[in-house]
């Protein structure tokens, strides 16, 4: 998968643009995204925050709690107040929690796997081809290597057990 994705805010006041492909896509099940989202889980891109532009509005950036306790950034518009993405105290700002559903063509982002299914909601169904893990995972598990090469590079080689 090559190529560029562009997203917006529900009012059109605010366009952005991927410019690769991600580093990965989760699909988180855990009860704080259900909380946040209003939904039974979030669906979002990890990409490199130097691979998102914004190409009309502004954005408005709102600090709130999270389950670690560490903290997150939300990224809206201004206007509308959606969320178009965040940023987790665990990578920093150098990588984007991009909200999937923001895209124009959401289809085009399938999640690479479902995580914190332990609290995921009992009439979720998920199908066999995507792993699914009950909490996180190790990311040389999941991620491909080009990704991982992506993140060593931005951030440092990966330490797991």
């Amino acid at each position: 998968m090559t190529g560029e994705f562009e997203g917006r805010c529900t009012c059109g006041q605010v366009h952005y643009r991927m410019t690769s492909v991600p580093l990965v896509v989760h699909c988180c099940h855990c009860s704080w995204c259900q909380r946040e989202s209003g939904g039974a889980f979030a669906l979002n891109a990890l990409i490199e925050s130097d691979r998102l532009e914004v190409i009309k509005g502004g954005l408005a950036r709102l600090d709130v709690p999270s389950e670690s306790g560490k903290g997150q950034i939300l990224i809206k518009c201004p206007d509308c107040l959606t969320t178009l993405w965040s940023h987790y105290a665990g990578m920093g700002e150098q990588v984007s929690f991009v909200r999937v559903g923001t895209l124009e063509d959401p289809a085009a982002l399938p999640p690479d796997v479902h995580i914190f299914t332990n609290s995921k909601q009992p009439w979720v169904t998920l199908g066999s081809g995507t792993p699914a893990m009950p909490e996180y995972y190790r990311k040389a598990d999941i991620w491909k290597p080009d990704a991982i090469q992506r993140f060593n590079t931005l951030i440092g080689k990966i330490r797991e057990p």
